[in-house]
């Protein structure tokens, strides 16, 4: 049984979220009955957090659920699909939209991911506020390390709102009014994230996330420097205002202060992978042990959803909507039959080559399936083989309606999984090793030097050749060892591949004019805050 450090906090708090959100919570208990000692303040006002990380309502939660900030990280790019398949997932014609990149402002779906986000960034501003009426309570420090890890929690958020919609509100007061909050630039906001993460992280524990016990599922020091990592990383994408112009900064020219010492993005982005690997993390030796039903001890994974029927309402729809029906259903469960990978996340993974990635077989469900030693069969009696290669947007006029495309593998089925699979007690991993060392390589790679052994480091544990850590091998790799981990677009984005031309996407009129590298500002939220402008050409 897993320890379960998530007290669900029967707290509403009653907050003027109108800038951000269309929601009313509703006061339930007197807040000077759940503010009464120092422990609770924590329950209530740090710990309550951690139960919007993952979720089990769509559009919510950082992973597991769907048309959330997963869908549209995964679903827009080169490594995966939603086909029509005759009369199933039109929807409205949103994922097509998603792989095509024809979204637009008035996305019910991309609302949701706003409200989502800033709904955690308020009841984060609000718990600062909290800590600081209750301080009466706390030692000097209980209040530091309090404040440190919601602030970390805020910047996580503020993290993926940016990289999504890239010029946002910064909530400063839950008091503020509509008039005073302003949007800001999209370079604004990353310095911002920095600068608190920055600030923050010699207050967090020193601890792994990923394992049980008192850190299980809590932002620690390691998860804030994965963020600075990822951040610097992306520093010529965040710090470029015009993106539209198809020119950036130059990562060597932007400088980041790290303990007092100047280093340029790649430099830093370095650095902080280096202080993740002083923690104590590297490479399983078995990649999928990280994916594990009981994933809780791997040594690679760094921040994690934690997933248990038993406890949490999180779940993991995945695995469920890719599969096909009839494989569902030897699991004993059901099954979406959505999902597939796409023709170039074949290619890079050499299906039907003579030497394919190891990685394909962990992955991905392709060709026959088989469940307890038995080939899966169709209504008709033929067994369930899936068409890698038969993938089309639209699938209604194809043979292989229903079979066509790779399915999501990755993740060990867990046979005693509740709700059809997704309530599994795998935890969803978010954040792990083996992301660190091929962003170390990448940083190298951008600032002149090699960065061979940290992608061979990769591969090896792959059982894979080494190649030379070119740009485009690590792109490759990226793909090989990441998929199906959400991280898809940013690369992409950061590649300059991702308004081009790839697999079976023609660019919009929109990517030709670049400005799909951000969502759009939901038109709701422009609605009910007029400070927040457009983004460009939407």
């Amino acid at each position: 049984m897993k320890h379960k450090f998530f007290a669900l906090s029967v707290l509403a708090l009653s907050l003027s979220l109108t800038s951000c959100l269309d929601e009313t919570p509703k006061d339930q208990i007197p807040e000077q009955n759940i503010y009464d000692s120092a422990n609770n303040l924590y329950v209530n006002a740090v710990a309550s957090l951690y139960n919007y990380i993952g979720a089990h309502e769509e559009g919510e939660g950082l992973q597991g659920t769907c048309r959330g900030i997963y869908d549209y990280n995964t679903l827009t790019t080169d490594e995966a699909i939603m086909p029509i398949r005759g009369g199933n997932w039109y929807d409205g014609g949103l994922w097509q939209n998603m792989y095509n990149h024809t979204w637009t402002a008035t996305d019910t779906d991309l609302y949701n991911v706003w409200k989502y986000l800033y709904k955690v960034i308020v009841l984060s501003t609000k718990s600062l506020e909290t800590i600081d009426q209750y301080k009466a309570l706390l030692t000097d420090r209980q209040r530091d390390e309090y404040k440190a890890e919601v602030r970390a929690v805020r910047a996580m958020f503020y993290y993926y709102a940016m990289d999504m919609f890239g010029r946002i509100p910064i909530l400063e007061s839950t008091a503020q009014k509509t008039a005073d909050i302003r949007q800001s630039e999209r370079s604004e906001v990353f310095s911002y994230i920095v600068n608190e993460l920055q600030t923050v992280a010699p207050l967090l524990p020193l601890e792994h996330s990923n394992l049980q016990g008192n850190y299980y599922g809590r932002v620690t020091r390691p998860v804030a420097w994965f963020l600075l990592a990822k951040l610097a990383l992306n520093a010529e994408v965040y710090t470029d205002n015009n993106w539209t112009d198809a020119s950036r900064p130059d990562g060597k020219a932007i400088l980041f202060n790290v303990d007092g010492t100047q280093k340029n993005a790649w430099q830093t982005c370095v650095h902080y992978c280096d202080l993740i690997a002083t923690a104590g993390y590297s490479l399983e030796n078995d990649y999928a042990s990280n994916f594990a039903v009981h994933n809780e001890n791997s040594k690679e994974n760094i921040f994690t959803i934690p997933l248990d029927k038993m406890l949490y309402l999180n779940e993991f729809h995945y695995l469920f909507r890719s599969r096909h029906y009839a494989h569902g259903g030897a699991y004993g469960g059901a099954s979406e039959n959505g999902t597939c990978a796409t023709l170039h996340t074949m290619a890079v993974n050499g299906y039907g080559t003579a030497s394919p990635d190891t990685r394909l077989e962990l992955n991905f469900y392709t060709g026959r399936v088989e469940v307890d030693g038995k080939y899966v069969t169709l209504d008709d009696g033929t067994p369930l083989q899936y068409q890698p290669l038969a993938v089309e947007q639209n699938l209604t006029a194809s043979k292989y309606i229903e079979t066509a495309g790779a399915r999501m593998k990755k993740y060990e089925v867990d046979r005693t999984a509740y709700s059809d699979g997704r309530m599994p007690d795998n935890d969803i991993v978010l954040y792990r090793y083996a992301d660190v060392l091929l962003m170390k390589a990448e940083a190298k790679v951008r600032n002149g030097e090699s960065g061979d052994e940290q992608l061979n480091a990769v591969r090896s544990r792959a059982g894979m050749p080494s190649l030379a850590a070119t740009l485009a091998n690590i792109l490759d790799e990226r793909l090989l060892e990441l998929v199906w981990e959400g991280w898809r677009r940013q690369d992409m984005i950061r590649f300059g591949t991702y308004c081009e031309p790839y697999d079976i996407h023609t660019p919009s009129d929109a990517d030709k004019k670049r400005y799909t590298i951000v969502f759009p500002i939901p038109e709701k939220a422009r609605e009910l805050n007029p400070n927040l402008a457009q983004n460009p050409g939407y």
